[in-house]
């Protein structure tokens, strides 16, 4: 999975969720999977025609049935909204969305705490 994650959709996120918690899967096992709101079959499938095309998902045939499992690692997923988060809303600049992110309101104390140990840690390995 050292593949370069392509930005994914809402619907493709909520699919390669159920992907990365398993080896693979089934469209029904997916369909199943995905709570509210629900997605129909067909919209898994074809959302799953469009992760292959990216690259995020490959099949197999076993039998009249398609496994599919995921191709890029949920952590490359999660680095690729990140450097797109950064690069449009804020400028490319880590600052100003560590900024944005401590001035919310929504931050508790422990949680502020934490990111200063973080920043403590990462300036150590360097």
């Amino acid at each position: 999975m050292a593949q370069r994650a392509a930005a994914l959709t809402e619907a493709e996120l909520r699919i390669m969720r159920v992907l990365w918690s398993r080896a693979e899967a089934t469209v029904n096992e997916i369909v199943d999977a995905i709570e509210t709101p629900r997605l129909a079959r067909n919209t898994v499938l074809t959302t799953l025609g469009v992760l292959e095309r990216k690259g995020a998902v490959k099949h197999t045939v076993a039998g009249r049935t398609f496994l599919y499992r995921a191709t890029i690692a949920q952590s490359a997923a999660q680095k690729t909204a990140l450097a797109d988060v950064v690069a449009r809303f804020f400028d490319s600049s880590p600052s100003l969305l560590v900024s944005a992110l401590l001035d919310s309101k929504q931050m508790t104390a422990q949680e502020a705490a934490s990111i200063r140990a973080l920043f403590e840690e990462s300036r150590k390995r360097k």
